[in-house]
């Protein structure tokens, strides 16, 4: 389905080749102040920057269609457009017989027989994470209201890993000051040479996104099948490209005994904190109140410009590839404000069915 959300419900619409992609945010309160200013400020960030990515003759630009009226929510359904103004869907029809690999061509040929729309990766775009980001960014806006602020920035791509661990201040700081987002002036220069060696060398390169939140209360989510990690990696794993989340140590834990992998508590200026935060902020399904800290992990791009092995669906016969067009090296920069946008749409659902927002 194309619907996620319980109270505050998000549905996407569109493809990548056909005329726009757009949401209806379903569920915001009434009296939250949007600006479309705001928006696309969050939607620049999804761009690509300049040799790192594939060019853009214009930018996504976001039209408020309902739901906004002088500046703030009027509690209807907040519907946003955001038009394709640059597509070129003459290299796809090939790809009916001659599936590309890491790609969905395969897959929804046999889900969707001659239907599918394989123009630009169709439904299965990453393209459909742009209505993501400008939803997202109304959510931040209805999580403002109680304090919460979420902040993304790029840990590790390819082998250039960031082990330093970042506060949410420096995250929100740097990590929007870079074309990589890397909260690091230095490390972000080893990944944007990471990034041209892999386009140099017609190839691509994944890596790892690390999202934090602050200013959670405790209690936030709703266990047992509907916990704050479940429905965040739900969310997340919609996100093309997504292979893996991490909450805190991560699978770094089961490497742990309890008393190195427990965080202690302890009071601190009359509120309860913990020590360490390997739990990323969240105990029995629930925000413990700590900093929510998630990785998620991103594969290679799946659109590289080498010859590679696939099969000829007519002649049922091996053959091979090579994907012409505009594909980025790395979608991981793109991807960060699509992180954060994935998790503020979650937190705001689950403050609302947790009546922590009003």
């Amino acid at each position: 389905m194309n619907t996620i959300g319980t109270r505050l419900r998000l549905t996407i619409f569109g493809s990548s080749h056909g005329p726009g992609t757009g949401c209806v945010l379903d569920g915001v309160p009434p009296g939250i102040e949007v600006d479309r200013e705001d928006i696309q400020r969050e939607m620049d960030l999804r761009r690509p920057s300049g040799a790192l990515g594939t060019p853009r003759t214009e930018e996504d630009l976001v039209e408020v269609l309902a739901g906004v009226v002088d500046g703030a929510t009027t509690g209807a359904p907040v519907v946003l457009f955001i038009a394709n103004r640059d597509t070129d869907s003459s290299k796809y029809e090939r790809f009916r017989t001659t599936p590309r690999p890491g790609h969905a061509d395969l897959t929804a040929l046999k889900k969707y027989g001659e239907s599918a729309d394989l123009r630009g990766g169709g439904q299965f775009s990453g393209r459909m994470t742009a209505p993501m980001v400008a939803a997202g960014a109304v959510a931040k806006e209805v999580l403002r209201t109680i304090g919460v602020q979420v902040a993304a920035y790029t840990q590790k791509l390819g082998p250039i890993e960031d082990r330093e661990e970042r506060t949410f201040k420096e995250v929100r700081r740097q990590g929007r000051d870079n074309p990589v987002r890397a909260a690091d002036p230095a490390i972000a220069l080893d990944m944007i040479h990471e990034i041209m060696e892999a386009r140099t060398e017609e190839d691509s390169v994944g890596g790892v996104v690390r999202c934090l939140t602050v200013g959670l209360p405790i209690g936030v989510g709703e266990p047992f099948f509907d916990s704050l990690e479940g429905e965040l990696a739900k969310m997340v794993f919609s996100i093309p490209g997504v292979k893996g989340v991490e909450f805190g140590a991560g699978f770094r834990a089961a490497g742990l005994r309890g008393s190195e992998n427990n965080d202690a508590f302890q009071v601190r200026d009359g509120d309860i904190y913990t020590v360490t935060n390997n739990a990323g902020g969240v105990l029995g399904g629930l925000s413990n109140g700590m900093p929510l800290d998630m990785k998620v992990a991103f594969k290679p791009t799946a659109s590289i410009s080498r010859e590679q092995k696939s099969v000829d669906l007519e002649r049922m016969e091996d053959t091979t590839i090579k994907v012409e067009g505009r594909h980025d090296p790395c979608i991981v920069p793109r991807a960060v404000v699509v992180v954060e946008a994935a998790t503020a749409l979650v937190l705001a659902d689950l403050c609302l069915r947790g009546d922590f927002i009003a």
